[in-house]
């Protein structure tokens, strides 16, 4: 490994890592310049798994034998070392998790390659908290699913705390953005998805009830915290679906009712085809 030594943190090539609290500055940083952060050596080694390309590490004296063998096939890639001081200090909290490394973003696919033989779609309309983003791709990758389709307004699933919340299942999950609604709806329609609106409405069927008779291939469209999905979604929807509730209340958080209408319209392992991702 090329391993440099911090010796300033004000260093302009530690540039990458610096002030990772100021989410303004990062949601500006990141995707301008082409990279996102993965944290821990676990995520480290998802994203390298992926395909993806560390531009920069930085870690702690100790975990550098834990990076070793993830970074064997990028011997340029500089590797900076620090005390958990001078690392606090740089990314502005405590690297507890041992090891950032600052990734090239890779291109995201077209909206038809990322449907190509999927059956299960979770939809995430303008969900702007990434904790709940992070959440869903690990309910979409625990429970099955094929595929994410985040709207333009939605979170970005490559923020720091997006990745680390999902253990790094946004890096093994297939996803890419959809335009709005009046774009994204027929070319689902054009690939064969049925489109349910995961809402509370007078017109809403039980999740039990269209779980009985699931569509061969579903988009399932999840809405923003407190607002829920916008007028233009529900529109765009070909059925409403909704959770029953008990002891008067009346809806669950995003990823948890996600994970909740994954599990009961989920793709019996019979019905599998085995040329699918599926």
């Amino acid at each position: 490994m090329r391993i440099i030594p911090i010796e300033s943190v004000d260093a302009p090539e530690l540039a990458d890592f610096a002030r990772l609290t100021d989410v303004a500055l990062r949601r500006a940083l990141e995707p301008a310049g082409g990279l996102y952060l993965a944290e821990s050596t676990k995520v480290i080694a998802r994203a390298i798994g992926a395909g993806h390309i560390p531009r920069s590490v930085l870690v702690h004296q100790r975990w550098l034998p834990d990076l070793e063998p993830l970074l064997e096939a990028f011997p340029d890639v500089p590797v900076y070392v620090g005390t958990e001081e001078a690392l606090q200090s740089l990314t502005g909290f405590h690297l507890h998790r041992g090891a950032l490394a600052a990734m090239h973003r890779p291109a995201l696919p077209e909206l038809e390659q990322v449907l190509a033989g999927a059956r299960r779609v979770v939809v995430l309309e303008d969900i702007v908290d990434h904790t709940n983003v992070g959440a869903a791709f690990r309910a979409v990758a625990g429970l099955g699913a094929d595929a994410v389709l985040v709207s333009p307004r939605c979170a970005d699933p490559l923020y720091r705390r997006s990745v680390r919340v999902s253990m790094g299942t946004v890096l093994q999950v297939p996803w890419t953005r959809i335009g709005e609604w009046q774009d994204a709806a027929p070319r689902l329609h054009d690939a064969g998805f049925q489109i349910a609106a995961l809402a509370l409405a007078d017109d809403a069927v039980s999740l039990d009830e269209f779980a009985a008779h699931p569509p061969h291939r579903l988009a399932i469209v999840m809405g923003a915290e407190g607002d829920g999905l916008s007028r233009r979604a529900l529109s765009a929807a070909d059925t409403v679906v909704t959770i029953p509730m008990q002891h008067g209340v009346d809806s669950l958080n995003v990823a948890s009712a996600a994970a909740v209408a994954l599990y009961a319209l989920r793709v019996p392992a019979h019905d599998v085809d085995p040329d699918t991702r599926a």
